[in-house]
């Protein structure tokens, strides 16, 4: 009877974490993208230049926290693919690090529109998650989560392509391509760059190993029960 009762409560105990981590994210992402719409229609364009001020340390907290979702399906806590969700979460903080690294990227638009996709994405994923831990979601909810989320997520990367090369500009502008300038350039400048070259290539290998498992998990949670016996 004793181990019995222990792993009831364990059991309890890994349903509330769970339940509180989901909850958590999803507070934190609605209230950036709160704070995001109310700045954009009370400012207009001229809210772009402190935009990443005011949501990014909240922003980074929420990314840095996605890493535990790796533990979290490691464990089993969570049903879901490791590989798309390592991927995602690394080129979340990967951006998020060159983003607090360089400022005066900070208040470009794709870099709003980037920060606008993402909490589009998550305030699809996490509601989903929080209402699996307690009951069966809605096929409302189950459409959103594996079918609108698959164009939203490729929109969502090929604005992290657009933001890393914005970010390249930056770093490494036309008229440095050069000889002259090349060689007057940092060691470290020049060694950032060719990380971003490299992570701009790796999200599109990225990108398409991610859309492949989206499409089995969508198939898998919407087909009906008789197409798949059939397809067996």
């Amino acid at each position: 009877m004793v181990p019995e009762l222990q792993f009831t409560d364990q059991s309890r105990f890994r349903l509330a974490y769970i339940f509180s981590y989901n909850l958590l994210q999803f507070c934190g992402h609605t209230w950036i993208l709160a704070n995001t719409v109310a700045r954009l229609l009370t400012f207009g364009h001229d809210a772009l230049a402190d935009m990443f001020y005011s949501v990014g340390l909240v922003t980074s907290l929420c990314q840095l926290m996605s890493f535990l979702e790796l533990f979290h399906i490691a464990d089993g806590i969570e049903k879901a693919k490791l590989l798309p969700r390592f991927i995602q979460v690394v080129e979340r903080n990967s951006i998020m690090f060159t983003l607090v690294t360089l400022e005066e990227v900070q208040s470009k638009p794709a870099v709003c529109v980037q920060l606008f996709l993402w909490n589009i994405l998550d305030l699809l994923r996490y509601p989903h998650e929080l209402v699996r831990v307690i009951d069966k979601p809605s096929p409302m909810m189950l459409w959103a989560r594996y079918t609108l989320w698959i164009p939203i997520y490729i929109l969502s990367a090929a604005s992290e392509g657009y933001t890393i090369y914005q970010v390249l500009l930056d770093l490494w502008p036309p008229e440095s391509h050069s000889p002259t300038a090349i060689a007057k350039s940092s060691s470290s400048s020049l060694e950032f760059f060719l990380t971003l070259a490299a992570c701009l290539s790796i999200l599109t290998l990225g990108v398409s190993v991610t859309v492949r498992q989206l499409l089995q998990e969508r198939q898998q949670q919407l087909d009906p029960p008789n197409k798949k016996k059939k397809k067996k």
